[in-house]
């Protein structure tokens, strides 16, 4: 097989070029998926690189699935032996392997989002820090941003002496990080973070995994973070054979910690780097293409580049502006319905993509109307449902009794009578013999302390004794099902008989199919190996482009996926691009807004609209806005004749719009009023409801309200980091943003 025919000449020098740092820089739609199968084929069947020896990772599970299944084509015998995994799943079996060696067993568990928050909720409780001063999102944020940057709890604790906030985050990091090991849990960020630490003071685990991997491969190099770049050039320092590929251009991810630098200082950070550059475009017509250049080049922040095509011109984009956004959803329904009826095209052909979730609404609400059968990425998972969160937990304290969260939240589902009261006095125990939770409730002697609650808890241990002693010898598809059996779990939701208690049932037999899948698939099925798979699926890995519906998705979930018709709702100031980027004065922000536009433009194969209204309700508030500035930086010959494109002069237009504003609050009329307790003197405030404010401590926040309070206005502003606070508008000093 001649392994670089039909490569185009860029593509064919990607491939052979296999020796030394090598960044490949590929655009949209150019193919870089072939390049990197092709040139790991090429390394074992023309370099007779063993096939063990190479490691290629990706982002997401679908990416992986997708690579994994090209190289099996074209490598055939052996393919098998090279590892093409996501970062995570790459680091999970590299931990399964070695955690003990920093203080974890093997059988460790990965807690999901809703894990995290239950864990940091206690620590919360433990700590007795407000909930409404420390929102269980932000913290989890931060802690996460710095794990990404591979700062431990010590290391934060350290940096946050003088900070009054900043200390308590520490103190609520550091408990976490304890209960985390307690548990012998690691969250997502860990996953990466441990195994840098298990390379960094364990050398010869580094040495092992270094001489096993000499050719790298990394896919989607822009959208990694500080951890997974230590992680990278640790395992690359001894060969140096790796080979990047990515886009600058669609670098999307630094709000949760990807670093575009990464891939911007390539080649500082690896000395006779060979850089490649793919900008033939394979997917997109030429009209599409032009856009989406056009928009980029407005970047300053990134490595020239241009895509071009030798696809047909297409269609001009239609860029669409609508009094509201009920008529922009009636719009983009009504041009399905037209397209489907009169050019026979299907539901599947179509992607609505917008700038966040809450926008899917009211497309919901027109689709259902016009019969438009659609799809939402990005709603409830599968596996946060209530019933597979029960189910998944009853299998990870079958796998590692030591996970309290998981046990607490089973150990009375389905009911027996083993109340709060009761949970609090075993966690008491568990905490001053230093033991966990599941270890006190098998102790005889310690257990028979609880009274009437003593027989029911040790009822629940011997019946975990004896699921961990069938987990032995069945499937995990049996597992399951003893577990429905033991605990009655199924029987209890039959009996209810509700349309609710139907569909939880549907889903748990989707889990036993899953389950069976798994079982049959796998090349060493275990009980762990099924956690694992679960824990790291993500809402991508879940979309069928055969299925045939209408796609709804947020653009930062459309990356990596194309459609022959895209619209993009929303295209207005405040909202794409956000306002916070506008207000940060953060020119980044923006860029990474504009990116954002260009991968949601390069969705598209054949047909783009771009989709804006004049007034738009978000949050209680309509705005009257303005059109995006991404839409005004399009050349007008791109734009269909009849569209309309507004150019967009003032920034923050659409954001602060000046005696336009209906909402849900109390408007603030003037100085004027009719309150008897108000002050004479009180002169007007040089902003309104709607309108953007900064404050020293919290930022820049929208006020939602101003009341009369004595001698000042007591004003309610909502700041995007610290929730709504009430603050007194002159003792504050809030300044209107201009």
């Amino acid at each position: 097989m001649n392994l670089v025919e039909g490569l185009n000449p860029k593509q064919k020098e990607a491939v052979l070029q296999t020796e030394g740092p090598v960044l490949i820089l590929a655009g949209a739609g150019s193919g870089k998926t072939r390049v990197l199968t092709h040139r790991i084929a090429y390394l074992i069947q023309e370099k007779n690189v063993l096939p063990w020896k190479i490691l290629a990772i990706t982002f997401t599970n679908k990416a992986a699935k997708e690579m994994r299944e090209r190289v099996d084509q074209l490598v055939g015998k052996g393919a098998e032996e090279i590892w093409v995994s996501t970062f995570h799943s790459a680091c999970v079996k590299i931990l399964r392997r070695d955690i003990d060696k920093i203080g974890y067993s093997r059988s460790f568990t990965i807690y999901d989002t809703a894990d995290q928050k239950a864990l940091i909720k206690e620590c919360l409780k433990e700590l007795n820090y407000n909930e409404k001063n420390y929102p269980v999102n932000y913290v989890l944020g931060e802690i996460s941003n710095q794990k990404n940057e591979l700062i431990s709890a010590s290391e934060y604790e350290k940096n946050s002496a003088g900070d009054f906030r900043k200390e308590k985050l520490a103190h609520i990091y550091t408990l976490y990080q304890k209960k985390l090991a307690g548990n012998n849990a690691l969250d997502f960020d860990d996953i990466i973070f441990k195994t840098v630490e298990l390379f960094i003071y364990h050398p010869d685990v580094l040495e092992h995994y270094q001489n096993r991997f000499e050719y790298i491969m990394v896919d989607e190099y822009q959208d990694t973070n500080t951890a997974q770049y230590r992680l990278v050039r640790l395992l690359a320092s001894k060969h140096e054979n790796l080979c990047v590929v990515g886009d600058d251009d669609q670098s999307i991810y630094g709000w949760r910690g990807a670093n575009i630098r990464n891939i911007l200082d390539f080649e500082k950070d690896f000395k006779n780097a060979k850089v490649i550059k793919l900008e033939q475009n394979y997917r997109s017509t030429k009209v599409i293409l032009d856009a989406a250049n056009a928009v980029i080049k407005n970047n300053y922040g990134r490595k020239a580049k241009a895509l071009w095509t030798e696809n047909e011109q297409g269609d001009l984009i239609d860029v669409r502006e609508t009094e509201n956004e009920h008529e922009e959803a009636e719009f983009v329904a009504n041009e399905i319905v037209k397209q489907i009826e009169k050019r026979g095209k299907e539901y599947k052909d179509f992607a609505v993509l917008y700038r966040t979730n809450a926008q899917s609404r009211v497309v919901e609400e027109h689709f259902i109307k016009h019969g438009i059968p659609y799809r939402l990425l990005g709603g409830v998972r599968f596996y946060e449902r209530k019933e597979i969160k029960d189910l998944l937990g009853y299998l990870r304290v079958i796998l590692n009794p030591s996970d309290d969260l998981s046990l607490k939240r089973i150990i009375n589902v389905p009911k027996r009578g083993i109340g709060d009261t009761t949970i609090g006095k075993v966690e008491e125990v568990a905490s001053n013999y230093d033991m966990s939770f599941f270890d006190v409730i098998r102790e005889d002697e310690i257990v028979s302390q609880f009274g009437r609650a003593a027989s029911k808890l040790k009822k629940f241990a011997d019946l975990i004794g004896v699921l961990q002693a069938q987990s032995q010898l069945g499937t995990v598809m049996e597992l399951i099902e003893n577990v429905l059996e033991r605990t009655g779990y199924l029987k209890e939701l039959e009996e209810e008989n509700t349309e609710e208690s139907k569909e939880r049932i549907q889903n748990i037999k989707e889990l036993i199919s899953k389950a069976a899948d798994y079982d049959q698939n796998a090349e060493e099925p275990s009980l762990e190996g099924f956690l694992e798979e679960v824990s790291l699926v993500a809402d991508i890995d879940n979309y069928d482009a055969e299925n045939n519906a209408v796609v709804l998705m947020t653009l930062h979930s459309a990356k990596g996926l194309e459609f022959p018709y895209v619209f993009i709702t929303g295209m207005e100031e405040g909202i794409f691009p956000s306002y916070m980027s506008v207000v940060s004065e953060n020119e980044d922000a923006v860029e990474e807004e504009r990116r954002l536009c260009y991968v949601g433009i390069t969705r598209a194969r054949q047909k783009l609209y771009l989709c804006y209204a004049k007034s738009r309700m978000l949050r209680g508030l309509t705005q009257y806005n303005r059109a995006s500035r991404f839409i005004s930086e399009l050349p007008q010959e791109l734009i269909a004749v009849g569209s309309k494109a507004k150019k967009a002069t003032d920034p923050l237009a659409g954001i602060r719009p000046k005696n336009k504003v209906l909402h849900t609050y109390t408007p603030y009329q003037g100085a004027v009023s009719n309150n008897a307790n108000s002050s004479s003197d009180n002169s007007p405030l040089e902003f309104g409801c709607g309108d953007l404010v900064k404050h020293i401590k919290f930022g820049v926040g929208t006020v939602e309200d101003i009341r009369y309070a004595g001698a000042d206005y007591e004003v309610t502003v909502l700041f995007p980091k610290f929730g709504s606070k009430k603050l007194m508008a002159r003792l504050a000093k809030l300044k209107l943003v201009q």
